[in-house]
């Protein structure tokens, strides 16, 4: 089952400022369809905790995402 939580609500647990969840991490660090959804296809955002708390953890960890390049190495996102 997986926790979903608002903007307000999420800014608690990482203790960031809900501005900077909306205008710095929705859509470049967070994504839709990945860490958060649009119920119903509204404005509303619930964001998906589990998977935000597996990447905080991965990042922390060095762990993040590779990231392929052209030429043929890799980048960590």
């Amino acid at each position: 089952m997986q926790t979903y939580l608002t903007t307000e609500q999420l800014a608690t647990r990482i203790h960031y400022d809900v501005r900077t969840i909306r205008d710095r991490l929705k859509d470049s660090v967070l994504l839709e369809g990945v860490h958060y959804i649009r119920p119903f296809g509204g404005r509303k955002l619930l964001f998906i905790w589990e998977a935000i708390e597996k990447d905080i953890t991965s990042f922390s960890m060095g762990r993040g995402p590779l990231i392929p390049m052209a030429n043929g190495g890799v980048a960590r996102g």
